[in-house]
Parts: structure tokens; C-alpha cells; sequence
């Protein structure tokens, strides 16, 4: 079974992308074949500083391995040092019409947020992840209930393909998280965590203890006390109640039962000093890798050429089928 997922070069990796991706990549590296790039082409997307884009390249591998993707389990690479993707996202281009990728909710959200800087590459970002599953014959792509509309586009250029030139491409199948999937802002339950709404909406990964007591401390919550699971009625504590549930390994049922009738304040110093104590392996190895420049710059020279190896044979073929050689 090859599995296929990645995460834009943000810098330091934050509580929504380990409960949402990464916890899942690391049960999967034990059972099934892994490719995790470094997905920097998508994150030219969006507005970006060039000057800083290497270092947040290298944050993220440093991440990656700090949060226990094992390089002798898994393939890691960044996408860019692989010109294959690009080449299939634009023989797969061809395939796709236009109206399919302006029907895409993610595009529509974008393009109200950025506004005037929507360019064409966000408008074809669904295209290019499809060449990202398609090219490696992923199996199994883990995402986010958000991205699951980008996967069916994927599974239906997939199908265009195979059934205009032959059986070629593998149709993948999304592997959604029943819990952690989606966490949210700790300042808007309402939105998902990200970095690009600001410091108090996310919490990193490699916090400090006391950045990590004074964000939870000051995350929203709802009226009332009581320690209750209820989205729709309750997002704010609930979202912490979730943070609970994943880092504790408890269900929400017994999660709600050791803390009923104690109130915020006590369940946030509970849920501060387990993700204390939850995080502080992933600060130390992260320190760790920052001085080893050379070890990581060979752990993706040597992904980079496995994953070469991979892409050229799909490509080879898509090739050959569709004309080209």
C-alpha cells in the first residue's frame, strides 16, 4: 500500500497540522509505503517573502522529523527538486475543464480573502495536486474533510485519463481522521487553526512552556462551565475538549467525565500541562536537528532521487500514451 501526503513550508508545524496530518502519517509509516514531500510549489500561491522561503522549507523537514517521520520508513523530498510534478500537472491540465476547478470551494475562499493577488496558479492548485497522488500511484492520500473535494478531482483525472488512453493512473482513496481532522483557532472556534490569521490563533508545535500556558489560558471558550462536548453549541471548549481527547489518548466520553463540575480555568491548567509534557520530546529533537545541516540536506537528496525514480516511470508512461514518445 503507498501512501501519499504533504505540507505547504509554513515554518514551525502547529497543533492543527500534527492532530490533523502528521499523528496519522506516523501509525501509517509502520504498515505501508510513505511519500511525505514538502509541497513548495503550492505555497508560491499565496503571498510569500523569497527571502525567507528557504529557511521555512528547511523548518518544515526539521518538523517533519522532529515530530517522528522516520527517513529510513518514509520518503521525504521537496516537490520542486522533482520537475515531474510540473510536467504531469500540465499533461493533466489538458484533461481538465474549466468549469471543474471555478466549482472548487477552497479557490472560491481563497479568492475572497486575497482578492486582487488571486492568480492563475491558485486557480489550477487543484491540477497540481492531482499530479502530486497521480504520479507516485498513491493508494491512500490522508486529508482534511476540506481537502476531500480536492481528492475527488484527483480520482476523476484519474478515471479521464484511464479512459481516454487506458488503464494508467491509480484512483486514490482519501483517508479522513475521525477526530482531529479539523482543529480550530483557539481565538475563533469557528475557523480552522492556521498561522495566517495570526500568533493567537495556533499554537507551534516547539512552544515554550510558557507560550503554551498563556495560549491555552487565553483561548476562547463558551458561556457557562461545564466541561461538554457540543460543536455546534459549545466550538470553543469543545475544540479544546478534542486537543484533550488526541494528546491523552481518552475518548471524549472520558474526557467530560473526569472533568465535570471543575470548570475552564482547571480543565485549561490540565489540558497546559499535558501538552507540556506531550510536546517537550518534539522541542528537544527539533533543537537537536538545527545544528545538523548536512544530515538533513541527505536526507532529501536521497528522497529527491527515489522519488525521481518513481515519477519518470509514471511519466514515461503517461507519455507514451498520450503521444508524446
Amino acid at each position: 500500500m503507498r501512501v501519499l501526503s504533504g505540507i505547504q513550508p509554513t515554518g514551525e508545524l502547529h497543533l492543527g497540522n500534527y492532530l490533523g496530518a502528521i499523528k496519522t502519517w506516523l501509525s501509517l509509516q509502520e504498515k505501508a509505503e510513505c511519500i511525505f514531500p514538502i509541497v513548495d510549489l503550492h505555497a508560491l500561491t499565496v503571498p510569500y517573502s523569497p527571502q525567507q522561503f528557504q529557511k521555512l522549507v528547511m523548518e518544515t523537514v526539521i518538523s517533519y522529523l522532529a515530530c517522528g517521520i522516520d527517513p529510513e520508513k518514509s520518503l521525504i523530498f521537496i516537490q520542486s527538486e522533482v520537475p515531474q510534478h510540473c510536467e504531469l500537472c500540465w499533461l493533466l491540465s489538458t484533461l481538465t475543464p474549466l468549469g471543474e476547478l471555478s466549482r472548487m470551494t477552497q479557490f472560491k475562499e481563497k479568492r475572497k480573502e486575497l482578492k486582487k493577488a488571486v492568480n492563475a496558479g491558485l486557480f489550477c492548485y487543484p491540477i497540481l495536486m492531482a499530479a502530486d497522488i497521480l504520479l507516485y500511484r498513491a493508494e491512500i492520500v490522508p486529508v482534511g474533510k476540506d481537502q476531500l473535494q480536492h481528492l475527488e478531482f484527483a480520482r476523476e483525472i484519474a478515471r479521464r485519463f484511464n479512459s481516454r488512453f487506458g488503464k494508467t493512473l491509480v484512483e486514490p482513496q482519501a483517508l479522513v481522521p475521525k477526530w482531529g481532522g479539523k482543529i480550530m483557532s483557539l481565538a475563533d472556534p469557528k475557523k480552522k487553526m492556521s498561522k495566517s490569521l495570526g500568533e493567537k490563533h495556533y499554537l507551534s508545535l516547539f512552544a515554550e512552556p510558557e507560550e503554551i500556558r498563556a495560549k491555552i489560558t487565553e483561548a476562547v471558550t463558551d458561556p457557562g462551565k461545564e466541561i461538554k462536548f457540543s460543536p455546534q453549541k459549545k466550538p470553543g471548549i469543545s475544540n479544546l475538549i478534542l486537543i484533550y481527547s488526541l494528546f491523552s489518548e481518552r475518548t471524549i466520553k472520558e474526557v467530560e467525565r473526569e472533568f465535570k463540575g471543575k470548570g475552564y480555568q482547571f480543565f485549561k491548567e490540565a489540558l497546559s500541562q499535558l501538552l507540556i509534557e506531550k510536546l517537550k520530546p518534539f522541542r528537544k529533537k527539533r533543537k537537536e536537528l538545527l545544528s545538523r545541516e548536512v544530515y538533513l540536506r541527505e536526507i532529501l537528496d536521497r528522497g529527491q532521487r527515489k522519488a525521481r525514480e518513481i515519477a519518470t516511470l509514471t511519466l514515461n508512461e503517461v507519455k507514451t500514451k498520450m503521444g508524446l514518445i
